[in-house]
């Protein structure tokens, strides 16, 4: 799942939005939303590894106004992560590019080690060694090139500093006394305020300074006998180049993930959230109503020769009006993934969804469906928002989990041990999951609609129970629940995304084959003032 962070200002035309992505997922252009500016910085690279190895570039930068999009879409964010430092003798490894539909900047070049730097957004420096070597090449509007070793002194080379956005890396300079400076990065106020990003690694050296690291989140590069240091990781979510590694430390910085910044004009005053991040009040907004959903259970599995598993509990359904806020202040959006999915190979149970989280309103995840297996603990749905259903093992029947009060209701209890071993379903915000008979799996218990996102939707169902051959699955409940595995042998269906709805149980044949449950959905924040 990726971190959004929102940020709504009043302005004549509508709502400024600020939307900060710090790890990969989807955006969707809002109705009446045409144009974006946006900030995609690239995933910074990695310093080289020892001895007096060079600085990694910085991720690529791009930036722009007025980008057309269309209103409905979904986009591809994907923010890119840091090159890892290279280990002892071995060059850092580029960082990766992050994108935002059609625009892609590149990631940071390596920190050399006893080698050239490497190419990228901005380029590496170089490592010490016989060279002279070379820093990389950075990309023509995203970024600067990385500096070459220090040559011509008594002692082992110093390294070359990383470039960055807004500068070159500087070169070692010669006989160890400074490894280079890592090239500076470019200043940005898209997210509100005006933050540096992309500035590169400073280059290692073996008895005078390491390089320092460039503004914009760029690692300092480490130093061996005077003012001993190690060498710095860049930056998170500034695509700042990691630092290269002195002779002691053997292992490069790694570099700084990237990030992708995205402002627009909205008509509305409803934030949604898909992913995790952080909501500003805006100015004059004292009180909001909220929906927060959490991540639903997964559905159970089952190993071979046994009964299929419980569907997942839906995750916790929280909503009201008249939260109070104060203006300018920012608050923590945690949307809860979902659980994990019961194994086909033992404890068979599945996971429980995470929790969502608006200022101080928690919504709990929904317990995870019990499987089939030897141990009959492992057969117990989960407590959760709302409780997983029961599985059984054809020997004991486990017991179904408990729901939060408030939140959600309890999972459904399996059949005894006869039949088609029905086990339960998961419970739903609205509605308890039903039981399994000796023919049939429980169905989901229903969700609940709320109208806060501008349209009525039903969020947090719970998954279907499954069966043995010839039973009747249990379907998934309103609300995103996924229905159990087919009959005659399946695995669970996964529920919905951002409706919290529970994972379905697997159903299993008589005999030979085992099958893994559904994975939960996950959660939902929506905000209104």
């Amino acid at each position: 799942m990726f971190a959004a962070k929102n940020f709504f200002l009043t302005r004549p035309a509508g709502f400024l939005v600020i939307q900060q992505f710090t790890a990969s997922g989807t955006w969707t252009a809002p109705a009446g939303v045409i144009k974006v500016d946006y900030l995609v910085v690239a995933g910074g690279g990695g310093g080289g590894g020892a001895n007096q190895a060079g600085g990694a570039g910085a991720g690529g930068f791009k930036t722009a106004t007025a980008l057309a999009v269309t209103p409905g879409t979904s986009y591809t964010v994907t923010v890119g992560a840091g090159g890892n430092g290279g280990a002892n003798g071995v060059n850092g490894s580029q960082g990766s590019n992050s994108v935002f539909s059609s625009i892609t900047s590149t990631g940071g070049g390596y920190g050399g080690s006893s080698a050239a730097g490497g190419n990228g957004g901005s380029g590496g420096g170089a490592g010490s060694g016989a060279g002279p070597f070379s820093g990389g090449t950075g990309t023509s509007g995203q970024g600067n090139n990385g500096g070459s070793n220090g040559i011509g002194g008594t002692l082992q080379n110093p390294g070359g500093g990383g470039g960055g956005a807004g500068a070159t890396g500087t070169n070692g300079v010669g006989d160890a006394v400074i490894g280079g400076a890592g090239g500076a990065g470019t200043a940005s106020s898209i997210s509100g305020s005006s933050v540096t990003y992309a500035g590169g690694g400073g280059g290692a050296c073996y008895s005078g300074t390491g390089g320092v690291g460039g503004s914009g989140g760029g690692g300092a590069g480490g130093c061996n006998l005077v003012n001993t240091s190690v060498p710095v990781a860049g930056t998170a979510n500034t695509g700042g180049g990691g630092g290269g590694a002195e002779r002691n430390s053997m292992t490069g910085g790694g570099g700084g993930s990237g990030i992708v910044i995205l402002s627009f004009t909205a008509p509305s005053k409803i934030a949604v959230f898909n992913q995790s991040g952080i909501w500003t009040a805006p100015a004059g907004v004292t009180s909001v109503s909220y929906l927060v959903v959490a991540g639903g259970g997964g559905g159970g599995g089952s190993i071979a020769n046994y009964n299929g598993g419980g569907g997942g509990g839906a995750g916790g359904f929280k909503t009201a009006t008249g939260f109070a806020v104060t203006p300018g202040t920012a608050y923590t959006v945690t949307v809860g993934a979902g659980g994990t999915a019961g194994a086909a190979t033992s404890p068979n149970y599945a996971g429980d969804g995470s929790n969502s989280v608006f200022s101080s309103i928690t919504s709990t995840g929904g317990g995870g469906g019990g499987g089939s297996n030897l141990t009959a603990a492992n057969n117990n749905g989960r407590a959760g928002g709302s409780g997983g259903g029961a599985a059984n093992n054809g020997a004991a029947s486990g017991t179904a989990g408990t729901g939060t009060v408030g939140q959600g209701n309890n999972g459904g209890t399996c059949s005894s041990m006869s039949g088609n071993y029905g086990n339960g379903g998961g419970g739903g915000a609205n509605a308890v999951g039903a039981n399994g008979t000796s023919t049939t799996g429980g169905n989901g218990g229903g969700g609940t609609a709320n109208s806060l996102s501008g349209s009525s939707v039903t969020y947090a169902g719970g998954g279907g129970g499954g069966t043995t051959t010839g039973g009747t699955v249990g379907t998934g409940g309103s609300g995103g629940g996924g229905a159990a595995g087919t009959s005659n042998g399946g695995a669970g269906n996964a529920g919905t995304v951002n409706l919290g709805g529970g994972g379905g149980g697997c159903s299993t044949p008589v005999s030979g084959t085992a099958y893994a449950g559904g994975a939960g959905g996950s959660g939902i924040v929506v905000i209104a003032w």
